[in-house]
């Protein structure tokens, strides 16, 4: 991996990135020093411009950020640290140094989640996803197995656009389903964690 220090005066940033959320962590900087500390030790390392000396993170905390993956970018003067933060990241006590949660984030299907609590905690006649939460488990159950045999019989033939629609259909019902079982999609990613593991 080639680094341009120069470029920055000897320091490139670092954004940190949790290996299996992938939320971002924290930013830090590291010279050419903490660059191989981190590679050699398998802990984040940083030249604290502070301090003015290298810095591991939990050094004082024991919150280590341990190395999983390291990349840099087009330009040669960014790194991309993704590691296993060990305890909260930021030294305010929060899990990133944006307030934020480090908590597994699925894109659009977060907020498709969160359209289905919210159509779920406050019902509404007009609302297909609080009619079905009303309908009970029995007829929300349906609605999966309806849409699944669809998805299959899609399957067989050669239109990609029902194909696709008919997945998004039963992939909006399971997310229906798991909300009203209790369960969320990060419950589900955690199994699939786990049987990767083995």
């Amino acid at each position: 991996m080639e680094i341009d220090f120069n470029k920055g005066g000897g320091l490139v940033p670092a954004v940190i990135q949790d290996a299996e959320t992938r939320a971002v962590l924290m930013l830090g900087y590291m010279n050419e020093e903490a660059w191989k500390k981190t590679l050699e030790t398998g802990k984040v390392t940083f030249f604290s411009r502070s301090k003015q000396r290298l810095w591991t993170k939990g050094e004082e905390s024991g919150n280590f950020l341990y190395l999983e993956d390291m990349k840099v970018d087009c330009d040669r003067d960014t790194l991309l640290v993704r590691a296993r933060p060990q305890g909260p990241t930021c030294h305010t006590g929060t899990d990133t140094c944006w307030k934020e949660e480090n908590t597994s984030h699925f894109g659009f299907l977060s907020v498709l989640e969160d359209v289905i609590s919210d159509r779920r905690a406050n019902t509404s006649s007009k609302s297909y996803v609080s009619s079905l939460f009303n309908a009970g488990m029995n007829k929300i159950a349906q609605k999966v197995g309806e849409e699944a045999v669809e998805v299959v019989i899609e399957a067989k033939d050669d239109n990609e656009d029902l194909f696709l629609n008919e997945s998004a259909d039963l992939l909006f019902h399971y997310l229906i389903l798991l909300q009203a079982k209790g369960y969320t999609l990060a419950d589900v990613e955690k199994i699939l964690r786990e049987r990767h593991k083995k």
